[in-house]
């Protein structure tokens, strides 16, 4: 096999074998802009950034919309769908660093270079759609966001969400670390507003505790799989594995076994540490919305400005209203950021296209925008809602064509070479898709039986 003078020359015999070339790295602009210092601790401190990027896809106004219909309708007994949801995610996005780390080639290369072009299309058509179902839920939590705080109607708020490409690419511009930067900030700032929430809703914690028990009645009850199924759409997310097999090449790691080894262990480390970060919050919602709504017999609390308007009356008039809408702006700016680089890393991944950053956004955000300001003026609010939940449960629907190239390439030691999942890792990581693939049968059925709400 001739070398591919695309990729950097790795030692046999630990470089996995491909065919065809690599071709151009994803998000190029930011490819290897990282370096990492001398001494362990100093390195790990370069490598903690891309998991808060992939974190901010698992707590987006979507998780929002899915927690709080979950929390208000069944209490507590969602959280164990919230933990098992943030385990597999952690399971599966080591596996996507793993890929990056191990061949040098993002998912949507990877997808490429291993399928034809007729399963490599409808891969990337299902990635793109993924991101747009997305983009829409980001649209309508700004949009919502931008409404409680300033007072800007819904139908302009959902046309000024477009604007923020701006300021990712600003951001972009300054250098790949202040856009983690910005990220990492907004978190802080969520997790604050949801820390003070908590203390003052005062949830039952012994319920809290067996609500993270897992219950037959989940698969049982059609209604809590959809939302149960909402969670895990909300929760893993397939554009996040695309997202994450891309962002932490923007780490300059050698290309021996040891120092892979070593970029392997830290972007694990990151990854895991963000992602139990998104776990308190996805959870704060949904605990919230149960000591708050479904203590007080308010069961059906679906739409972000329903639960606003309740928490103030509930909870204290002004602050926890503000705290809310604080943290919902956030969520929606921060899931702009990660939609943008997982649009770009899809479309130059599987067809080695490349838009410019500003018209790549426009494009995604406009056919978000579409629905979303469909909703909103036929149904205004309280269409809003229903929409953002179905948004997570076509995202849950999606995640089998981003998991099972995932595990595949993974496992496959010619082409991940010495750095090949272990079997035990492989093996939770296929138990991981049938679960997933079961689920969604059974929604599937079940909507087939018109049962599902």
């Amino acid at each position: 096999m001739t070398a591919d003078p695309t990729l950097s020359p790795v030692p046999a015999p630990d470089a996995p074998i491909w065919n065809g070339p690599r071709g151009l790295a994803a998000l190029s602009e930011v490819h290897r802009s990282i370096p990492l210092p001398k001494g362990k601790f100093r390195r790990l401190l370069a490598f903690l950034g891309p998991g808060y990027l992939v974190a901010v896809g698992y707590m987006d106004p979507g998780n929002w919309a899915t927690s709080l219909a979950g929390g208000s309708a069944f209490g507590y007994s969602l959280l164990s769908i919230v933990l098992l949801s943030n385990l597999m995610a952690i399971l599966l996005q080591s596996l996507a660093a793993r890929l990056a780390i191990a061949t040098g080639r993002d998912l949507a290369q990877a997808c490429r270079d291993a399928y034809p072009r007729a399963v490599a299309i409808p891969l990337w058509i299902l990635a793109e759609l993924a991101i747009i179902a997305t983009d829409i839920a980001e649209v309508i939590g700004t949009a919502i966001g931008l409404n409680l705080l300033l007072g800007i109607p819904l139908e302009l708020g959902v046309v000024l969400t477009a604007l923020d490409v701006f300021l990712v690419l600003w951001l972009q511009n300054k250098g790949f670390r202040w856009l983690e930067a910005f990220v990492i900030a907004l978190l802080g700032i969520i997790a604050l507003a949801f820390s003070i929430q908590i203390l003052m809703a005062d949830p039952d914690w012994g319920a809290v505790l067996r609500g993270f028990a897992p219950t037959t009645e989940i698969v049982r009850n059609p209604a809590m799989l959809y939302l149960a199924l909402g969670i895990l759409g909300a929760t893993v997310m397939p554009h996040n594995l695309y997202l994450h097999s891309a962002i932490v090449q923007t780490r300059a790691w050698g290309e021996s076994l040891p120092e892979r080894r070593e970029a392997l262990r830290f972007a694990t480390i990151d990854s895991t540490v963000a992602l139990m970060f998104a776990l308190t919050i996805n959870a704060a919602i949904l605990i919230l919305a149960a000591a708050t709504f479904h203590a007080r017999g308010e069961t059906s609390v679906v739409e972000l400005d329903q639960a606003h308007a309740l928490i103030g009356p509930l909870l204290g008039q002004t602050l926890a209203p503000m705290l809310f809408a604080v943290a919902l702006l956030a969520c929606g700016l921060n899931s702009t950021v990660t939609a943008t680089l997982a649009g770009q890393a899809v479309m130059e991944g599987f067809l080695k296209m490349r838009l410019s950053p500003v018209i790549r956004r426009l494009l995604t955000r406009g056919l978000a925008i579409l629905p979303a300001a469909a909703v909103t003026l036929i149904w205004g609010a309280t269409g809003t809602g229903k929409l953002l939940i179905l948004t997570q449960v076509v995202l849950s629907l999606q995640l089998p064509f981003a998991v099972i190239p995932l595990v595949q390439f993974t496992a496959n030691r010619r082409k991940m070479g010495a750095l090949v999942a272990p079997m035990w890792i492989v093996a939770l990581a296929l138990l991981t898709a049938v679960l997933i693939v079961g689920l969604n049968l059974k929604l599937l059925a079940d909507v087939a039986l018109g049962s599902t709400l």
